[in-house]
């Protein structure tokens, strides 16, 4: 038995995640599914990205991981598997498991290519159908034609400044997290000096390691345990005092090294 991982922009104010579960355990009737996210929030495929990369290697090898995030973003939306570090992953064609796995290097094969008279239930049976076949054969035995995935990364890796930084998580405790990871802080600092600006007027000059490095209401930036940019408050609320948005473009957020 395979566990199979959900993972959507559904939202849960209907029943399309129910649809979901219920057209893949009719193919799959004794499988365990699990739900990673169902808030991420429309079209944020940055957000996506992190929320989904953050979680899928917490699961057990053999895992099948299905992605339904913005499915319908092409005129005839793909249906794409791919293997990766044990693990086996049914996307569109979006960009979205490039940017989670932070690779390029992701064998993939084409399922599904969705014509006008097809629907979502057709993309969803046809996961099913795969899951249902992977239980017993490997990738390549299913006699699917390999397929490049589109790859999608917009910031820039070797600026001495980046202005596409955007918030694409802000957590309960209202920490922020940006798209700005530590192996590009490695990559672009190369021993420059730091300077995260946001919102116009506020500044941090410098990465800690633990929000008691500053004192009690005073602001931080750190990486967080998935190994992106946080701007935080020591006992605080962040997002609020600073009015950094969930994607907004008035966040102001630029990051550059001298």
């Amino acid at each position: 038995m395979r566990y199979i991982t959900l993972f959507s922009d559904f939202g849960l104010q209907d029943a399309s995640v129910a649809i979901a579960k219920g057209v893949l355990m009719q193919h799959v009737p004794l499988n365990r599914l699990i739900d990673i996210s169902h808030e991420v929030q429309p079209f944020n495929i940055h957000q996506a990205a992190y929320l989904f990369g953050s979680a899928y290697n917490n699961f057990p090898k053999g895992t099948v991981h299905l992605l339904l995030f913005d499915i319908f973003s092409t005129t005839n939306p793909r249906l794409v598997l791919s293997k990766y570090d044990g693990h086996y992953f049914l996307s569109p064609d979006n960009g979205l498991l490039s940017l989670s796995l932070k690779t390029t290097n992701i064998d993939s094969w084409l399922c599904l290519e969705l014509q006008n008279n097809h629907s979502f239930h057709n993309w969803l049976h046809k996961a099913g159908e795969v899951i249902s076949l992977l239980q017993n054969n490997e990738t390549e035995q299913l006699g699917l034609i390999p397929f490049q995935l589109l790859q999608k990364n917009k910031l820039q890796k070797t600026a001495n400044t980046i202005d596409d930084i955007e918030v694409i998580h802000i957590d309960e405790f209202e920490n922020v997290t940006i798209n700005f990871t530590k192996e590009q802080y490695e990559l672009l600092s190369q021993g420059k000096e730091f300077s995260l600006k946001f919102t116009l007027v506020e500044e941090i000059n410098d990465i800690k390691q633990n929000y008691s490095d500053v004192k009690e209401g005073y602001k931080l930036c750190r990486f967080n345990s998935n190994g992106y940019l946080e701007i935080c408050l020591n006992h605080g609320r962040a997002a609020s005092l600073f009015g950094l948005k969930l994607g907004g473009k008035s966040n102001n957020i630029k990051i550059s090294f001298k």
